[in-house]
């Protein structure tokens, strides 16, 4: 048996998330449906981590094991696409790993990032693609609160009730807010990240920017290790899967 790692690019809008369920259209489900049917044998994809309904992904990473050597990679990407185009999923690059290649526990470090339009008008060519937020936020104090998150920490205020990690403790390793004209991006990278913590962390980082929280507030709400001081999350549409490193 051969091991496979893909990078995959996808729009979360029309699919119940990543991972695989009875009901529900999924981005593994088709994959996996997608690329049995191309490589004529039962395959089983395994992602580096699960995408919530409606998250984007700009570099998804997945492994699946073969009985076929594949040596023409770009014939398996165009073919194997084909089966795919009726989907808002394309697969950019084909790897061949070792056995021990994991795309979940291989992984080293994971790469998010968040997109706001922070302006009045309505959104059109970026509906469903980012998060609309028509008062004006305050990029210096979200910066500031945006420091008080980086490094290790109890991140239990910013993780979902339904989280099933051992540990809340996580080390942000870089996080940063950049605007260009009325887009906002937030950028945050980690080994990896508790459910919901990104959209989270945002949603509070918002409250920040809205004036509706001082740096005080935020930061006691963050030590506080409560969800139930938690922001609302920010929705799912403006998240996207960045980056998975090894």
């Amino acid at each position: 048996m051969f091991t496979y790692q893909i990078l995959i690019e996808y729009s979360g809008t029309k699919f119940f998330g990543w991972q695989k369920q009875k009901k529900g259209k999924t981005v593994q489900g088709t994959l996996e449906s997608a690329l049995s049917k191309f490589l004529k044998e039962k395959i089983k994809l395994v992602g580096s981590g699960r995408t919530d309904s409606g998250v984007h992904a700009l570099a998804q990473s997945a492994h699946f094991k073969s009985k076929i050597d594949i040596k023409n990679k770009d014939n398996f990407i165009n073919s194997a696409n084909y089966f795919l185009k009726k989907n808002p999923i394309s697969i950019l690059s084909l790897k061949k790993r070792s056995s021990r290649f994991h795309a979940r526990h291989s992984a080293v470090e994971r790469s998010y990032q968040y997109v706001i339009i922070n302006r009045q008008s309505s959104l059109i060519l970026e509906k469903n693609k980012a998060w609309h937020v028509k008062k004006e936020l305050n990029l210096n104090v979200m910066k500031k609160g945006a420091e008080i998150l980086r490094g290790t920490h109890n991140f239990s205020t910013f993780r979902a009730s339904s989280c099933q990690a051992k540990s809340p403790i996580r080390n942000l390793k870089k996080i940063s807010i950049k605007k260009n004209k009325n887009k906002i991006i937030l950028f945050f990278k980690s080994q990896s990240f508790l459910q919901q913590q990104v959209r989270s962390m945002v949603g509070s980082l918002k409250y920040l920017g809205e004036g509706r929280w001082d740096i005080d507030k935020f930061t006691k709400n963050f030590k506080s290790k409560k969800r139930s001081n938690c922001a609302p999350p920010a929705p799912p549409q403006g998240l996207y899967l960045f980056k998975v490193c090894y």
